[in-house]
């Protein structure tokens, strides 16, 4: 042991920082696990603060809310992984299928909203959504429609929503996916032209079935997070509009204006721990289910 530690010194000390970086923010937080049964106080710290039990958690399936909250994160994100990993295949195949002249422009034209953020895409809904100067409202006035108020009505956040989560995360997805076909040996490609297979055969016969494996990959990865919701998408784009919950409204909204009201640390984590857990379950279940039909495309 003695000798392999001396003969691998180097690389071991190149190591280090990433080592120590781990362990600074992924194990050293995990003291904070005792804050979901705890009863914060900040004069006490965490340690010190006494035991609340499951009291954290009794706020949370306290009542409908968490039903509505529970509801929307769920739909939404199955709705997201669905609608974004199809659109985001067909992107990258049409991506394979161009000259390599073009591809860097359209990838750069894609990748661009993954990195406006939530606040400014927030305005720029507004200047579509305004009640009196939003562009959409605008062109139906002028053709002598009546004008929506779109912060007020509860029904078209779901399409709304479903179409701003598409727009910013399809670059980044289809990027992906382009660099896995980009992996494929071109022997197979050139064999099926001789064989006669046409371009729409040739994606569903040879690119969809190499890329499946990532495919599916990404997939249970983002089954895992089905009980988490991009922030800054809910509460940014709808403007926090109260007249919205009924189809906004998720867990993390639900959790930040709890915490804003009561100041409760407690309950704050103890959303985040059941988030986590089911997460966790949800990919363990998910891998198990994977690997019972192919086991060569599991996680693990």
């Amino acid at each position: 042991m003695i000798k392999l530690i001396k003969r691998n010194a180097g690389l071991s000390m190149l190591a280090l920082p990433g080592f120590v970086l781990i362990i600074i923010f992924n194990y050293v937080p995990l003291y904070g696990l005792l804050l979901p049964f705890k009863t914060y106080r900040y004069n006490l710290g965490i340690w010190n603060s006494p035991w609340a039990g499951l009291d954290n958690f009794g706020y949370l399936f306290h009542g409908d809310a968490l039903y509505r909250v529970l509801r929307n994160t769920i739909l939404y994100n199955m709705t997201f992984i669905v609608l974004g990993t199809t659109l985001s295949v067909i992107i990258a195949l049409l991506l394979y299928e161009l000259s390599r002249r073009f591809v860097k422009a359209y990838q750069t034209i894609l990748f661009i909203p993954y990195f406006i953020s939530w606040v400014v895409a927030g305005f720029a809904f507004r200047s579509l959504f305004d009640m009196e100067y939003g562009v959409i409202n605008r062109l139906l006035v002028s053709l002598d429609r009546e004008p929506i108020l779109w912060y007020s009505d509860p029904k078209y956040w779901p399409y709304i929503i479903v179409i701003a989560a598409v727009w910013k995360g399809l670059g980044y997805s289809s990027v992906i996916y382009y660099a896995a076909l980009m992996g494929i040996d071109s022997e197979y490609y050139d064999a099926a032209k001789i064989d006669g297979a046409s371009k729409i055969r040739r994606a569903f016969s040879i690119s969809v079935p190499m890329i499946k494996p990532i495919i599916i990959m990404l997939v249970i990865l983002q089954i895992g997070s089905i009980c988490y919701s991009d922030f800054g998408l809910f509460y940014n784009v709808t403007l926090n509009s109260s007249l919205l919950y009924k189809t906004t409204d998720v867990i993390d909204t639900f959790v930040y204006r709890s915490l804003i009201d009561l100041g409760d640390i407690g309950m704050a984590s103890a959303a985040g721990f059941f988030q986590s857990i089911v997460g966790f379950c949800l990919v363990l279940i998910t891998n198990t289910i994977v690997k019972k039909i192919n086991p060569d495309n599991s996680l693990f």
